[in-house]
């Protein structure tokens, strides 16, 4: 979600404080950024700087249609927003309450709500049913999907329907305390040993490796004696 040194946008500050001072050259500006450790191209920079010329009128040649300056000025683009926002940018803000956003991601948040009301019905819907998980309210989650499915939005309903493939369960994660967590993290776990070993490991040195044995018991015995014979292996 944070701008990277190969976004212009990691260098918003100085390209926002050199604009205001009357700095609207493309590749000069390139050349100071990439002298504080701007790693991108420059049609990265033309990008971004593009919202900025949209707000910019008297930059604008004459013959250009103001149509396309109005649609960016109508949506109620902040000029530091790029004109495209990726979908996975779009789906991280869906669930990320405001106090835990940066000024970079509430711009973003801002443009989206100002331009495409969905997004910003989907959030509320986001955010709700995030506070269902904690409080664990299974009446509160029959109203939520209802209105999930009132809202028209065709990510939503299709949420709701896979919820009722094994509402049960979803219910029962409500009410109790337990979680599947540790019973995965065993299972990566479980899968990582198996990985370190490039597949050669059999069900005897995994179970070795995973579960607790007796010194006296056979398995330990089996793996006492093969480490012995490795050893005097060695010295052959």
């Amino acid at each position: 979600m944070e701008p990277k040194p190969t976004s212009p946008r990691f260098f918003a500050a100085h390209l926002q404080r050199r604009w205001a001072e009357g700095c609207h050259e493309g590749p000069r500006l390139l050349t100071e950024i990439r002298a504080l450790g701007y790693r991108g191209c420059y049609s990265s920079l033309a990008k971004f700087l593009a919202g900025w010329r949209d707000h910019e009128p008297e930059l604008q040649p004459k013959s250009r249609p103001p149509a396309s300056v109005s649609l960016r000025q109508q949506a109620g683009v902040h000029p530091t927003v790029s004109g495209q926002i990726s979908p996975l940018v779009a789906a991280a803000l869906l669930s990320k309450p405001r106090p835990l956003l940066t000024a970079w991601q509430s711009a973003k948040l801002g443009a989206l709500k100002k331009a495409c009301p969905d997004f910003a019905r989907m959030r509320t819907l986001v955010m709700s049913f995030l506070g269902i998980l904690q409080a664990g309210k299974v009446r509160t989650l029959a109203r939520w999907m209802k209105q999930a499915n009132a809202s028209g939005i065709y990510g939503m309903k299709r949420f709701v329907r896979k919820l009722k493939h094994d509402l049960a369960a979803v219910k029962n994660a409500l009410r109790e305390s337990w979680s599947n967590g540790p019973v995965e993290g065993h299972i990566n776990r479980l899968k990582t040993l198996k990985r370190q070993m490039y597949g050669r490991a059999g069900f005897e040195l995994l179970q070795a490796r995973l579960l607790p044995m007796s010194r006296g018991s056979p398995l330990h015995r089996k793996l006492r004696k093969n480490l012995n014979l490795y050893r005097g292996l060695e010295f052959v």
